[in-house]
């Protein structure tokens, strides 16, 4: 069964959730575990709205976030990215169709980088040291809405006009 009030509804609750982690991201450096858990668990309502199957759909839907854990664990084991922004990516991966993935992944990559490329060049006019914590919720966050409208908005109206 499919409802796309429902779908159009989890969407634009998830667009906001990310619009808080990257807002807490860039206010404390921290993106929260409780929000992080609200995203994840309210895929599942996602999948029943938007009719996806137990299998194979669902299946790699964990597939999915799994291998995202697993890769951005990794990362954080050797510091290259944040405990908040692995569960945040890993959470986002429940709800973005794997062919979708990694266009959210390309996305957040050059919003990641040229994030960087602006807080080095701050850092650098003010004439600080050290290592900069770059707010890399802000690129997750950015890359889930693009994808959200350029893929899974376009999708669900192409699926509700049939």
């Amino acid at each position: 069964m499919r409802s796309e009030y429902l779908s159009y509804g989890l969407i634009g609750a998830l667009a906001i959730a990310l619009l808080v982690a990257a807002f807490t991201d860039v206010k404390r450096r921290q993106i929260d575990n409780w929000l992080n858990a609200a995203i994840a668990l309210a895929a599942p309502a996602f999948w029943w709205a938007s009719g996806l199957s137990l299998w194979p759909d669902v299946g790699m839907q964990f597939g999915l976030a799994i291998a995202t854990f697993v890769i951005t664990a990794g990362l954080f084991a050797v510091r290259m990215m944040g405990g908040g922004d692995v569960k945040l990516l890993t959470a986002l991966a429940l709800w973005v169709r794997p062919a979708d993935f990694l266009f959210l992944v390309i996305v957040m990559a050059l919003i990641g980088g040229v994030l960087t490329i602006a807080i080095a060049a701050w850092r650098m006019a003010l004439r600080k040291q050290g290592k900069a914590a770059i707010p890399y919720g802000i690129a997750i966050a950015s890359a889930g809405l693009l994808t959200l409208m350029d893929k899974s908005l376009p999708m669900l109206a192409a699926t509700t006009a049939g």
